[in-house]
């Protein structure tokens, strides 16, 4: 199924420039504030060309290549705002969102690095923005083998798995009778709030997107990774994203 029609004289309601201001290539962090802080530390001659809701957009160059970055907010429904714009108005081909995740499983532990190669949502997400009954999302292969040769090109070890994509944060909810009900061909080795809701977008429109999480807490430890470590130190992510998404 394809995205949904839009009107002909809607304009985006949620980006304030000209399509030419963003990249076709775009790197998403939730946090508005490290949108800035990635403009500010990993692009040369980053300009502020949106600041819509306090929801940074920045385009700049990394290596030579025109780049933009931009915050997607928290949940499916804001990460589904922004995506929907960036690629039916703003022509943006690429999408990678770098964003933190909580493990699920043993073997992931705080600050290890998780590309997702599925996502699993248990809503309606899907159904009401096209009408398709599915509750799993996939990146673009592609663009995960990208940021898996580039992992390994850079000597990061990343992990490769089903994210659930939750509809409220997992520490302020029981989660394990949602858990309880995925099928049990699944397996599920984190929980974040988005990467569904990228996947199928970009599904919809015949566009590529991929997601690189970053492990702050698990449901086997009790490590937390701070505010600020979550705003500023998830550096490894972010040139990981940055060098695949200009391949």
């Amino acid at each position: 199924m394809k995205a949904p029609k839009v009107l002909e004289h809607i304009k985006p309601a949620h980006i304030a420039c000209t399509a030419s201001d963003i990249a076709p290539i775009v790197v998403m962090p939730g946090d508005p504030l490290r949108a800035k802080y990635i403009a500010e530390n990993f692009l040369s001659e980053a300009k502020l060309v949106s600041d819509t809701r306090n929801m940074f957009v920045y385009t700049g160059e990394y290596k030579g290549t025109r780049v933009t970055v931009m915050g997607h907010g928290m949940g499916m429904p804001s990460m589904s705002i922004y995506a929907f714009e960036l690629f039916y108005f703003f022509n943006v081909e690429k999408i990678i969102r770098v964003g933190t995740c909580g493990g699920l499983i043993p073997e992931l532990n705080v600050p290890d690095l998780v590309v997702v190669d599925c996502a699993y949502n248990e809503g309606n997400f899907a159904y009401s923005y096209n009408g398709d009954p599915t509750h799993l999302a996939y990146p673009s292969k592609n663009l995960n083998s990208t940021i898996n040769e580039v992992a390994n090109s850079l000597n990061l070890h990343v992990y490769n798995g089903t994210a659930m994509s939750t509809e409220q944060f997992g520490f302020y909810s029981d989660n394990e009778h949602v858990l309880a009900r995925v099928p049990k061909n699944i397996q599920i080795v984190a929980e974040e709030m988005e990467a569904f809701a990228l996947f199928h977008i970009a599904d919809s429109f015949d566009k590529q997107a991929a997601c690189i999480l970053t492990v702050v807490d698990s449901k086997f430890s009790e490590v937390f990774m701070s505010q600020e470590d979550r705003e500023k130190s998830l550096n490894e992510s972010i040139t990981l994203a940055l060098e695949s998404i200009i391949k």
